[in-house]
């Protein structure tokens, strides 16, 4: 038997001024993506913002619907409009804000299970590190280098015997 751990260093900001000015530009889009999610059933709205390596930002704001499987995450949203409108262009990093209109929402909310996947896909095709930045309303920002790494032992295409 053989033992591994595996694990990440996540970087913890308690101000925006902490971060770069790309980092705090792209955190606000991602809160101005949060204003248009369409939340009427679970009133969580969440932002996200996409910079890609050609300077290009798109934004995505959660799409719920009665049919709850049918919404859509802010996450997958900007990264799949991403993805039409720019073919071909990686992306730098990914913004990711909630708010909530129960309570105040002072931890960074970190993407779904079904985020993460889409996510990496992009990161694997393009062969380089999607960095995210993470902040609910108020509270501390977190910012890891890249999707793999709250993602470890992903799936990918070289299951399907493909690559």
């Amino acid at each position: 038997m053989e033992k591994k751990r595996i694990g990440f260093d996540l970087l913890i900001f308690q101000h925006e001024d902490e971060l770069s000015q790309k980092e705090q530009k792209l955190l606000s889009a991602a809160v101005q993506a949060r204003e248009s999610a369409y939340a009427p059933y679970s009133r969580f709205k969440v932002g996200a913002a996409v910079l890609l390596e050609n300077g290009e930002t798109v934004m995505g704001s959660n799409q719920e619907n009665a049919s709850y499987p049918s919404g859509l995450c802010a996450e997958r949203v900007a990264v799949f409009q991403a993805g039409a409108r720019f073919p071909g262009v990686a992306i730098v990093s990914i913004a990711i804000t909630a708010a909530s209109e129960g309570h105040q929402v002072d931890v960074p909310a970190a993407p779904c299970g079904n985020c993460r996947q889409s996510i990496i896909e992009y990161e694997q095709k393009q062969k380089s590190p999607i960095s995210i930045v993470l902040k609910g309303e108020k509270g501390p920002i977190y910012k890891c280098s890249s999707l793999a790494d709250i993602l470890p032992l992903a799936f990918n295409s070289s299951f399907l015997g493909d690559s």
